[in-house]
């Protein structure tokens, strides 16, 4: 059985379609953020990203997730080439012109919201 946790910090498939139909491919590819000189396999699968990580309590919604191609998203949970700053910065403008609301705060997960 999933902790309450785990299953408000889970993209449910109904949350991961809208995102699929939302971005209609990587955010990240489109407006040409670190690209390489030839594309890979890693640009043809996608993935949801959370921008406020799971470890981090961040929640599975459309507010909180973008779609990035494989090779995008593990240089967004790759820190160590010092593009993940830049790359959430990107992504949360993206997200904030959707949703003129977006608030990074209301991503976290917080137990007394979930009983």
């Amino acid at each position: 059985m999933k902790s309450k946790r785990t299953k408000a910090t889970s993209f449910s498939p109904e949350t991961r379609q809208r995102i699929i139909q939302r971005d209609v491919g990587c955010i990240f590819c489109r407006g040409n953020r670190h690209m390489r000189d030839q594309r890979g396999w890693e640009e043809t699968i996608f993935d949801i990203a959370h921008i406020v990580n799971r470890s981090q309590g961040g929640l599975g919604v459309e507010q909180n997730g973008v779609l990035a191609c494989r090779y995008h998203h593990g240089l967004l949970d790759n820190g160590n080439k010092g593009y993940r700053e830049e790359m959430l910065e990107f992504a949360e403008d993206y997200l904030k012109r959707i949703y003129p609301d977006w608030n990074r705060d209301a991503l976290v997960y917080k137990k007394w919201q979930f009983g």
